[in-house]
């Protein structure tokens, strides 16, 4: 397996660890985004949009209603991204024929060993693996009233009419709440103690997943637009603390529109975490903002574009989770 080695991060393998350590090292890498919905995805529980009151800003003390992206709407597409790639590459499989991996299975069928299982958890029967990607809800910078549309729908007989040969009218009709696009989460994905292959794994998946919430094969689109990726020796500030700064600074700049304006938005989004940055107790060890994130991004796209490199990377991967559910295993015998 050939060597698999990105421009920008050729001097900056002392960031990454040579293994999966058993316990926390204090190794932190923040994927920084702003997520924007880009057709009408549906964020809900009990078949309402998910939303909370809370400060409109960190100056601004009103109290307004936001969406919330629950942690779970955003990393279960991303980690199911991921196994499909592992699921085409033959490192897990449905069946006995290969690593038997079945997600959410009822009585458990993690195969405990695969990158997904390591790096995004599991917990079935005696046996649990704490997810190394940490992932908390994410609140629009827009108030609910300015980023919701109620639709009515129906569905209609094969013929395309609500009213069948025999002239039966169907009655199934109602309504929903719908996100309208161009609605804006900041949001943070961290991974702990990441060794290479595990790093691009997991921004593969951040790049690679683009359908979010309830009914994604019908609507969800989302485009995840990476602000800043930074390599710290602790967790940093939260998505309600990164999303009312960016309200503040929108009026600020009297930038408020609606919908909101994507050059806007992302231009503050990376002024507002450079100024949290300062505040946050922790060793910043590097980062990449800007044009150098950019060429990040292309290469990490670059690289999954190819399919001997993805190939590589992943059986690179597969082989380092193994070995780490391996260790793990002797050291609870």
């Amino acid at each position: 397996m050939a060597e698999i080695t990105l421009t920008t991060l050729k001097d900056s393998k002392d960031l990454f660890l040579g293994s999966i350590p058993r316990v926390p090292q204090g190794h932190y890498v923040h994927f920084v985004m702003m997520r924007e919905t880009e057709s009408f995805p549906l964020f809900q529980t009990d078949g309402a949009l998910n939303t909370i009151n809370v400060r409109a800003g960190l100056s601004n003390a009103k109290t307004i209603s936001r969406l919330v992206m629950f942690k779970r709407k955003q990393s279960t597409p991303e980690r199911l991204a991921g196994r499909e790639l592992l699921r085409s590459l033959g490192v897990i499989s449905e069946d006995v024929k290969g690593t038997k991996c079945v997600y959410n299975a009822p009585k458990g069928g993690a195969c405990k060993t695969c990158p997904d299982c390591i790096y995004y958890g599991y917990a079935i029967g005696e046996g649990a693996e704490k997810s190394k990607v940490y992932v908390d809800s994410a609140f629009s910078i827009s108030p609910y009233d300015m980023s919701h549309h109620t639709f009515a729908f129906n569905a209609p007989w094969e013929s395309g009419t609500m009213t069948n040969d025999e002239g039966v009218t169907k009655v199934s009709f109602g309504s929903q709440d719908h996100i309208v696009p161009q609605v804006f989460f900041p949001a943070i994905v961290t991974l702990r103690d990441p060794i290479y292959e595990g790093f691009l794994y997991v921004m593969g998946n951040i790049l690679r997943a683009d359908r979010y919430g309830a009914q994604d094969t019908r609507t969800g689109k989302v485009h995840n637009h990476l602000l800043a990726v930074v390599f710290s020796n602790g967790e940093i500030f939260s998505n309600l603390r990164f999303t009312q700064a960016i309200y503040d600074v929108l009026q600020e700049k009297q930038q408020w529109n609606e919908p909101l304006d994507r050059d806007n938005v992302l231009s503050v989004g990376q002024e507002v975490y450079l100024s949290l940055m300062k505040a946050e107790p922790v060793t910043k060890q590097k980062e990449w903002v800007g044009g150098d994130l950019q060429q990040m991004v292309s290469e990490v796209t670059a690289l999954y574009q190819d399919e001997k490199k993805t190939a590589d990377l992943i059986a690179k991967l597969d082989k380092a989770t193994k070995s780490y559910a391996n260790s793990s295993a002797k050291a609870n015998e």
